[in-house]
């Protein structure tokens, strides 16, 4: 099995999302010891933002990164997904690396029937962080709702939240979200198909 483990935010040792993210990991590396994990850091290794040369691939190095970024989505199993809510989405920095894995005839197509993923038989865990508390339905999660939508388009329909709400409101909720969202992770994850 091949775990990918993604990180987005800009907040280093003290993000949420980088420690919920890296809890899930090690429980999948508990359960899965035969488990290989690739790790990028989207925010200290930034994917460039789309330009006109990019999707051209006029330029043979930024092509040849994002041939390399797009198997690497593709060979993964199980993404692992630290995204915090910033200003109601998700960092720029994520939506950077989308647009490196959403490609027409790769990981989706277009057909007489509508849009069909290619991408299917994958495992997305996400890893939420938000400073407010916004529950499963918030006309504001833009966050929740965008990878859903997103990874459904590829295919991908095995997809699960582990979130920490309410981290901006005190240290004590902050902390109190975090041991909740951990606490999930000791109810078994569903096992990869």
């Amino acid at each position: 099995m091949k775990l990918l483990h993604l990180d987005s935010s800009a907040l280093g040792d003290q993000s949420v999302t980088r420690e919920l993210g890296a809890a899930i990991v090690a429980h999948w590396r508990a359960r899965f010891p035969v488990a290989t994990v690739e790790y990028r850091d989207l925010d200290a290794d930034p994917v460039p933002h789309l330009t006109g040369g990019s999707l051209a691939r006029t330029d043979s190095v930024l092509a040849a990164q994002d041939d390399r970024l797009l198997q690497q989505f593709l060979d993964a199993d199980v993404i692992v997904l630290g995204a915090p809510m910033y200003n109601f989405g998700i960092p720029s920095t994520l939506k950077a690396w989308i647009d490196r894995i959403a490609i027409k005839g790769k990981t989706f197509r277009y057909t007489e029937q509508g849009p069909q993923g290619l991408a299917a038989g994958k495992r997305v865990i996400v890893a939420s962080g938000r400073g407010g508390a916004y529950g499963d339905s918030s006309p504001a999660d833009f966050q929740e709702a965008y990878l859903r939508q997103l990874f459904g388009f590829l295919g991908i329909d095995d997809i699960e939240f582990v979130r920490a709400e309410g981290v901006g409101l005190s240290p004590q909720h902050r902390e109190q979200a975090l041991a909740t969202a951990k606490a999930s992770l000791l109810v078994p994850l569903r096992d990869a198909a």
